[in-house]
């Protein structure tokens, strides 16, 4: 038996001890989080899937893991069929599964400090038509069965300094405080831990990637704060930055404190907060206000001095990656190159730069069929050479204390074939139509989706994966509330209208399974674009600088409009970085930006 087939023997007799039919496990911590620390790894504990979204479920007679189509391949190669039916999201819910596989009058626990209220609500409705019942657990049984499952991060607390932040504590505050007047609320429960991080100017080191502390936040009327915190992660400059207008309280008195708001108006955003957060309010008589975390835009919506930051980060970032391409394109063709050796070698380059603090994300270094999968994570036992004839994927990210980077290029090593190059000129032809759009005020990203990927369409190809995401001022690289993607994408914020300052990726690809991976991701600026005729528009300014690989371009399929938008943007790349390099890095990079053929 496997150790994850005996894990989940394991878990189904503690869930015979608890009185339990089932239990549902999903990807994330107390805070709704994409990336979660060590501590919150339950899902990969129990099933060895390492993707970074994803839920299970746990019957006696039957077991299933649910992914979206970014995973499709990976939960296949990390997760045994033997014990798991693999599921597609969002074709299959997980309340659907269960109204189908549930046991009539069966009792399927959750943690409710790990699900939204809707969540909630929806299974709840789904196995009362089974005739089965949803149980609130006290303790998560994975916690019981796992026996070295790390503590929670000790990290301290750092201080984000306003000359990185663009705007005082006091300042964000102080716009909060404003809202909840006009709401009419007392307070508002922050659970976001990037906004928790945005709001007060400091970050951590909790989570993986993404420099955010484990804590909680309560925000008055009058602008103070509570903060729940590890009383071990507040140093004295932390203390002194955080002033007396912030009230410290260990994180593990959170919970009760919620039950203090006694005929209060209280605002928490039910995407964020988890149900046992709205529950505790509830119970303790306050009056709950069902609103987005005022947090989430004005975090969303950059200043300048958080632009300037992001720029200068993305800059050198986008040297450091040409680096390594460059060093990939001479050192590949000789062959004793491994998908993880480019991943420590790119680190390298980052990390010469003298301020990399972190990487954004996990490196994906793809070559071959491993590019098939988009969010494809190489280990020691996955590990491939970079053969002649693949393409070679690298999707990759930094975090400085001025900005945080994404993106990704893809080299073939060898000669392409002519497929490769078509479909990598339709990508090109996607990425810079959403590049080059106009639209007006109120647009969202699910209006924006199909430029990406008409070039595709138009030969009967498609990709399964959003086509941008937000990102964060130093912070989360995958950031709310806004998205570019189809409207029925997992995860929402397709629906979200464009405002001047947010930052997103702009992505589109194209696999092919078995064979290979193509993806071209530019970071871009929503920007105002005003009209001589008094119209004001918004259009994308893109904010990373790197060659895109003229040998897989098919020029003949490109417009003039392309060729000439693809001239500029490699003439800016060799302005904006041409500076990092030494000479013969900018002669390399000269031969790779000159005008397309």
């Amino acid at each position: 038996m496997s150790i994850h087939s005996s894990r989940l023997a394991a878990l189904r007799a503690q869930l015979a001890r608890d009185g339990l039919d089932g239990f549902v496990v999903p990807l994330t911590d107390e805070h709704m989080s994409e990336y979660v620390g060590a501590y919150a790894q339950r899902l990969a504990w129990l099933t060895g899937f390492q993707g970074s979204a994803g839920s299970a479920v746990v019957l006696a007679d039957a077991a299933a893991i649910f992914t979206d189509g970014r995973y499709t391949l990976q939960v296949r190669e990390q997760v045994s069929a033997d014990d798991w039916a693999y599921v597609a999201v969002p074709a299959t819910s997980i309340a659907a599964w269960l109204r189908d596989h549930a046991p009539a009058g069966g009792r399927i626990g959750y943690d409710p400090w790990l699900h939204t209220r809707a969540w909630v609500d929806n299974a709840r409705q789904a196995l009362a038509e089974r005739g089965a019942e949803l149980v609130a657990v006290a303790a998560n049984p994975i916690d019981a069965i796992w026996p070295e499952r790390p503590a929670p991060s000790p990290a301290p607390l750092v201080v984000q300094a306003d000359d990185h932040s663009g705007a005082a504590s006091a300042a964000k505050r102080a716009q909060v405080a404003d809202w909840l007047g006009e709401t009419g609320a007392d307070a508002v429960v922050l659970t976001a831990l990037d906004s928790i991080a945005w709001v007060l100017n400091v970050r951590g080191s909790d989570v993986a990637h993404t420099p955010v502390a484990l804590a909680y936040a309560i925000v008055d009327a009058d602008g103070t704060a509570d903060l729940f915190v590890a009383p071990e992660k507040i140093s004295d400059a932390v203390r002194q930055h955080l002033g007396n207008a912030i009230r410290l309280h260990p994180r593990d008195a959170f919970a009760d404190a919620l039950g203090g708001y006694a005929g209060k108006r209280i605002a928490a955003d039910p995407e964020r907060a988890v149900s046992a957060v709205l529950d505790r309010l509830e119970a303790g008589g306050a009056r709950l206000l069902a609103l987005r975390d005022p947090v989430v835009l004005a975090k969303a919506t950059k200043n300048p001095v958080e632009l300037a930051g992001h720029r200068a980060a993305s800059a050198r970032d986008g040297a450091a990656l040409a680096k390594f391409l460059r060093w990939v394109e001479a050192e590949a063709p000789h062959g004793g190159l491994t998908e993880l050796i480019c991943v420590d070698k790119l680190q390298a380059f980052r990390e010469a730069t003298g301020v990399l603090l972190d990487t954004s994300f996990d490196t994906i270094s793809a070559t071959g069929a491993h590019g098939a999968s988009p969010h494809y994570h190489s280990t020691p036992e996955s590990n491939a050479p970079l053969e002649l004839g693949q393409l070679y994927l690298v999707d990759s990210g930094g975090q400085y204390a001025d900005g945080t980077t994404d993106l990704t290029r893809v080299l073939p090593i060898g000669e392409p074939t002519p497929e490769m190059r078509d479909r990598f000129t339709r990508v090109l032809q996607g990425h810079i139509a959403l590049a080059t759009a106009v639209f007006p005020l109120g647009t969202t990203g699910g209006q924006l989706d199909s430029f990406a990927r008409a070039p595709l369409w138009e030969v009967g190809l498609d990709y399964a994966h959003g086509t941008g995401h937000g990102v964060g001022a130093y912070l989360s690289v995958h950031e709310g509330p806004q998205r570019i993607a189809p409207p029925t994408y997992p995860g929402g914020g397709a629906a979200e209208p464009l405002r001047a300052g947010m930052i997103l990726s702009n992505e589109p690809g194209y696999y092919k399974a078995g064979e290979y991976g193509i993806r071209i991701e530019n970071l871009i600026l929503v920007e105002e674009r005003p009209f001589a005729h008094g119209t004001t528009m918004l259009g994308f300014e893109t904010l990373t600088f790197c060659p895109i690989e003229r040998s897989l371009i098919v020029a003949e399929m490109l417009s003039p409009a392309q060729r000439a938008w693809l001239d500029a943007y490699h003439a800016r790349v060799m302005a904006v970085i041409g500076g990092y390099l030494d000479a013969d890095e900018r002669a390399w990079l000269a031969a790779k930006c000159a005008p397309i053929a």
